[in-house]
């Protein structure tokens, strides 16, 4: 695979779709993200944002804490609460993909996935935005970051020589015209940490079903 885009469309295309965020909330964004891209519902991260923390005070959980961070299987269970809410024709699954699989999805018109990478203490990935060849990723601190895959493009690179095939739909920035893209060597290293209770190359995808909840 050369290069390819969800529903072959231009990185602009797919940048508009970016909202930017202030907490520690990239699930949120990126499941509103993927909402709109699937079912064209407008559903605003700060809405989205307001309703699992409130519904976790009420034991449903969708995130670890309020205003925290929501594992995989979370992500996968909120993204079906909406669906059954809003009467939505997708359906969210956890699963353990390879490399080459998730890539695979690049030109899908019918799913999206959302993928976690996770660092430790001074490993963080650099993750490039446009084709600039400054790291947005330059934290000290262990964590871990969720994006919505959108292209996947060989020819990319974020300064000479510095190949960067993956292209995200990513909450740090507002719009724009361009993606956030991450090399193969780290995306691959940073995807494929092994967490307890998570596992390694953790994705949800999202699938439009094309049957509307009654």
């Amino acid at each position: 695979m050369k290069s390819a885009s969800y529903r072959a469309m231009t990185e602009a295309e797919l940048a508009r779709y970016q909202t930017q965020q202030i907490g520690n909330d990239c699930t949120l964004h990126a499941i509103s993200a993927a909402l709109q891209m699937l079912c064209g519902v407008q559903l605003e991260p700060v809405d989205l944002i307001a309703e699992s923390n409130r519904l976790w005070w009420r034991g449903r959980i969708f995130r670890v804490f309020p205003n925290w961070a929501a594992t995989p299987r979370m992500q996968a269970r909120f993204v079906n609460y909406l669906a059954e809410k809003h009467h939505l024709p997708v359906k969210a699954k956890f699963h353990h993909l390879k490399p080459e699989e998730l890539r695979d999805l690049a030109d899908d018109h019918d799913t999206l996935a959302l993928v976690t990478v996770y660092w430790l203490r001074k490993q963080a990935p650099p993750i490039y935005y446009a084709k600039r060849p400054q790291n947005y990723n330059e934290t000290t601190k262990a964590g871990g970051h969720t994006m919505l895959f959108a292209a996947y493009d060989t020819l990319h690179q974020n300064g000479p020589g510095r190949h960067t095939p993956w292209g995200f739909i990513n909450s740090w920035v507002q719009g724009g015209s361009a993606l956030f893209w991450m090399t193969d060597h780290d995306f691959r290293k940073s995807w494929g940490i092994k967490l307890p209770l998570i596992g390694n190359h953790a994705t949800v995808l999202i699938q439009h079903t094309g049957n509307y909840y009654a």
